[in-house]
């Protein structure tokens, strides 16, 4: 379960938490213009823009989860299962694998607008990267400082829709996610000024905080998305990068879920790392649930034109800091 954000403050940025009972040993991953992207079903493509992001290299691939090129577009896949039907091969069409579309539209496409076209040229597979892996059921959202989209294949074929709040979660289908957000339009982060009750009704509030209340808080996708959407859409833009990514962890630290508190048999699901990208700077910053310190790596330019991947380890143990006694 995993909830993704687009938010415009200082720049533009754009994230998600990746909330699974086990990890793949993902890397912070810098895929260089030379690298030789390799499909199953057309030509390898050597020469596309360079992109960064969170994933786990396999057989010298990278299987990206969510990333963002050097043009300022990200996309983030999150788990749609029990919704996500991909198709047979087609004729006339661009046969893609789900694990190659975002390293297929990041290396082709600058903005939302170009993704848009291509993406009505695409079919996605029914195959899996290895036969030791599963099939990831899988949407997507794209963004870049304009708005965002989000793609689910479905029995509809290949939907694509407009996001105006930049927000996604996994299940119901978004239109569904959208209209949850109807039902808690009375929300405000506001104070009350006087009670609306109803009638002689004039008890003073409890505490504060009250224009927010019946704001879901439980761990299901649609409260994730009505929750991620109500803060990121009353939190105010900061104005340095610094400032802003730390208020982009904070908005997603609203979604994380804590260790034990979803049970799936003998495992629990927990926030195994939060994303942020800031998109215009091609630079990812990332922590996990075991490090609250925040590892930053940016598009290198001295060697953006190169063929090889550059791996950068998450770090998945806390790092204290012990001052000095000022004395």
């Amino acid at each position: 379960m995993c909830t993704a954000i687009s938010h415009l403050s200082s720049r533009h940025y754009f994230g998600r938490t990746l909330d699974l009972e086990y990890t793949y040993d993902e890397h912070i991953v810098v895929t260089p213009r030379r690298f030789p992207f390799r499909f199953l079903e057309l030509p390898a493509d050597e020469n596309h823009y360079a992109m960064i992001g969170i994933a786990t290299v396999m057989d010298g691939y990278p299987l990206y989860y969510d990333a963002c090129n050097e043009h300022g577009l990200g996309i983030a896949g999150l788990n749609f299962v029990g919704n996500a039907i991909y198709r047979p091969w087609e004729e006339g069409v661009y046969n893609l694998a789900q694990f190659e579309l975002i390293p297929w539209l990041l290396g082709r496409c600058k903005n939302i607008s170009e993704a848009r076209a291509e993406l009505g040229r695409i079919n996605l597979l029914d195959v899996s990267f290895r036969r030791d892996l599963p099939v990831a059921r899988l949407h997507w959202m794209l963004s870049d400082r304009s708005g965002s989209i989000t793609v689910e294949p479905t029995a509809d074929g290949l939907c694509i829709y407009d996001n105006p709040v930049g927000v996604l979660a996994n299940n119901p289908p978004f239109p569904h996610q959208l209209k949850t957000l109807s039902l808690y339009q009375n929300l405000t982060a506001e104070e009350p000024s006087t009670p609306r009750f109803g009638g002689n009704f004039t008890e003073s509030p409890i505490s504060r905080g009250t224009g927010a209340l019946g704001l879901p808080g439980d761990w299901t996708s649609p409260s994730r998305f009505v929750r991620a959407a109500f803060v990121k859409l009353n939190t105010a833009p900061k104005e340095t990068a610094e400032d802003s990514v730390n208020q982009f962890f904070h908005i997603l630290g609203a979604v994380e879920q804590i260790e034990g508190c979803l049970k799936l048999g003998n495992a629990s699901e927990r926030t195994q790392y939060t994303s942020c990208y800031d998109t215009e700077a091609a630079t990812c910053y990332c922590k996990t649930y075991g490090n609250h310190r925040i590892t930053s790596v940016s598009l290198p330019e001295d060697s953006i034109n190169t063929s090889e991947l550059h791996a950068y380890p998450l770090i998945k143990t806390e790092q204290f800091y012990f001052p000095k006694d000022p004395s």
